[in-house]
């Protein structure tokens, strides 16, 4: 199977011999990051740094002229990723005959909420969550369409394709700088309701659903008192349908369902848009279309006639893959990530294996997290399965 890494621009940039030492290992294509959310990541083999903090979402390229004027726009990038790092990066990795595609990160944005309050996730308690921008907001839309398109396509780079990560809804989940969260067990019916959003937009929405926004709110904080003290059950979507019921949690997920949709659609139309004939757009995906998070829940058979193919979190088992399998066709892109870093609870020493697995269950395509972070040993095991022994 074709198998890409993931990239930062700063892996590259300022070590000379990344790009050589990355085709030396059997990688032949990369998924660089172009937009990118607050991060601290080591740098293992860089011969100036050994740790990079970027402190805000940023993109990793000069931001263009689209943006003149307008309240939301992305960031540039600090020292971590002064200029246009991307291209830089993509240019060093193209001259060692290895082909790039850009990774997209869309919502998730800490910088974002900080400034822009009225751009968040709102909980039925009135918490706002900055990092998660409501995807259900016009300008915020807006915001997220026109940066899919612009960090995506990179034109002069090179760049074949692109990997839309958290284009949908966020939520709760989101390890947060020094996160706090873990004390209770939410389980996924307390995080669907802790990831319900009452801002403004939602609750036209969930009006337009039949709810009224201020019982349904009630409701949510009702229901979640058994959280709270530890006694909830946990049944999955059967578990949020007792806790508030029924018909009140399908209108909240027809209405997420419709507003994650819409976006997705948009989204990879304005990259289609914009890109050269032949580019390649997958999304990060979860197949169960409620969930959210940098793997945005979708419905398998609509994502797959809109999308080239998904990229699906596989580390700990591939299951996942396979609800996307039984709706594609002949070209759908099924990309398995798989963690390689040990430290980041990946196997590197089973990748053969779990990869034979993914292949099973209808992978076309591997994803392998991450060729930065990785130590020596980890990319020592994935070497063994891109380039084995003659």
């Amino acid at each position: 199977m074709r198998a890409a890494a993931f990239l930062y621009p700063w892996d590259v940039v300022g070590d000379p011999d990344a790009p050589a030492r990355l085709a030396a290992l059997g990688i032949r294509q990369v998924t660089l990051a172009s937009a990118y959310h607050s991060t601290r990541a080591l740098t293992p083999r860089h011969p100036r740094h050994r740790v990079v903090t970027a402190t805000h979402a940023a993109v990793l390229y000069p931001p263009g002229e689209r943006w003149r004027g307008r309240e939301l726009r992305p960031y540039a990038a600090g020292d971590w990723a002064p200029g246009d790092a991307y291209g830089e990066a993509a240019e060093a990795l193209a001259a060692a005959g290895i082909h790039v595609h850009s990774w997209a990160v869309l919502a998730h944005n800490s910088r974002m909420g900080e400034e822009h309050p009225a751009t968040s996730v709102v909980n039925a308690y009135g918490d706002r969550y900055p990092w998660a921008p409501c995807i259900a907001r016009p300008a915020t839309r807006a915001y997220l369409v026109d940066l899919a398109a612009e960090a995506a396509v990179r034109p002069g780079t090179g760049t074949r394709g692109t990997e839309l990560e958290s284009c949908g809804w966020y939520g709760l989940a989101h390890l947060h700088a020094h996160d706090k969260t873990a004390g209770v067990g939410l389980g996924e019916a307390g995080q669907y309701l802790m990831s319900l959003c009452f801002c403004s937009s939602c609750r036209v929405g969930y009006a337009g659903q039949g709810l009224d926004p201020d019982e349904a709110a009630a409701l949510v904080r009702r229901a979640l008192e058994p959280v709270w003290r530890g006694e909830a059950e946990d049944a999955g979507w059967a578990s949020v349908e007792k806790l508030i019921g029924a018909d009140t949690a399908r209108a909240t997920r027809a209405w997420r369902r419709e507003t994650a949709r819409t976006l997705q659609e948009a989204a990879i139309g304005a990259v289609r848009a914009a890109a050269p004939p032949g580019f390649q757009v997958l999304l990060h995906a979860d197949p169960v279309p409620y969930h959210c998070g940098a793997n945005a829940g979708v419905d398998p058979a609509h994502i797959l006639t809109v999308a080239d193919g998904v990229v699906v979190p596989c580390t700990g088992g591939a299951e996942a893959l396979t609800p996307f399998a039984e709706h594609a066709g002949a070209g759908t892109v099924l990309a398995a990530n798989l963690t390689v870093v040990r430290g980041m609870g990946g196997s590197p020493a089973t990748l053969a294996a779990d990869a034979a697995r993914a292949a099973q269950l209808g992978a076309t395509e591997l994803r392998l997290y991450h060729a930065g972070l990785a130590s020596d040993a980890d990319l020592a095991h994935v070497a063994k399965v891109l380039s084995p022994p003659e």
